[in-house]
């Protein structure tokens, strides 16, 4: 939170966030029955699989990407993609989520992402910006040289070294942390849900009358 924000902000902010905690799973059990749902409507398009991948191939690379960077609570990492957005595995995370809206061709699905994406990431957000503005003195300088969500075209140039480090190691990738971080479950989850659309309206097909 802004450092101007008044004790009413604060306090609404903070509603919102228990708000977005409590409704987090239901929210994502609501979206995968209306991915189903979508899925049993119509059958999805192998051209619109395939221009899905240009979204969710770079989503998955930048979650990765990032997630050889970060050390969460520890470091305020500037470099890799974090010296161009300052939430490459959330923006990662959207592509992904817009790929597979675009694999559906479904509008509806894209619809509730969105507004879960706002109700459950805003709140997030600000919280971790909160943190991050109490534990590191250089955040509000980072702040105004990187964007939250949209990338900068170049590299923004800090002091060469994530916050806090003492070394500096956090500048380079570490697929130690790839590792640590479980990233490849984002992989692991995409490969499932790329077989669920070539695979599962079959199955939903021989259950369940209706579908086409």
């Amino acid at each position: 939170m802004a450092a101007h924000d008044t004790p009413q902000q604060n306090r609404l902010m903070q509603q919102w966030q228990r708000v977005a905690r409590r409704i987090r799973v239901p929210l994502g059990f609501v979206t995968a029955a209306l991915y189903l749902f979508e899925l049993w409507r119509r059958a999805p398009r192998p051209e619109a699989i395939a221009w899905s991948l240009a979204l969710v191939l770079p989503g998955l690379w930048l979650r990765g990407y990032a997630s050889g960077y970060v050390k969460k609570n520890r470091e305020l990492t500037m470099t890799g993609p974090y010296a161009y957005t300052r939430n490459p595995l959330y923006l990662g995370s959207m592509l992904i989520a817009a790929g597979f809206a675009v694999a559906l061709l479904s509008w509806l699905v894209a619809a509730v992402l969105a507004v879960g994406f706002a109700i459950i990431y805003i709140p997030v957000i600000a919280s971790e910006e909160g943190f991050l503005r109490a534990t590191f003195p250089g955040f509000d300088d980072y702040c105004r040289g990187v964007p939250r969500i949209v990338p900068r075209f170049t590299p923004f140039r800090g002091d060469g070294r994530a916050a806090g480090s003492e070394d500096g190691s956090s500048g380079e990738f570490s697929f130690a942390l790839y590792l640590r971080h479980r990233e490849y479950n984002a992989v692991i989850g995409a490969t499932l849900l790329y077989m669920s659309l070539l695979f599962l309206r079959p199955l939903l097909q021989s259950i369940l009358p209706g579908a086409r």
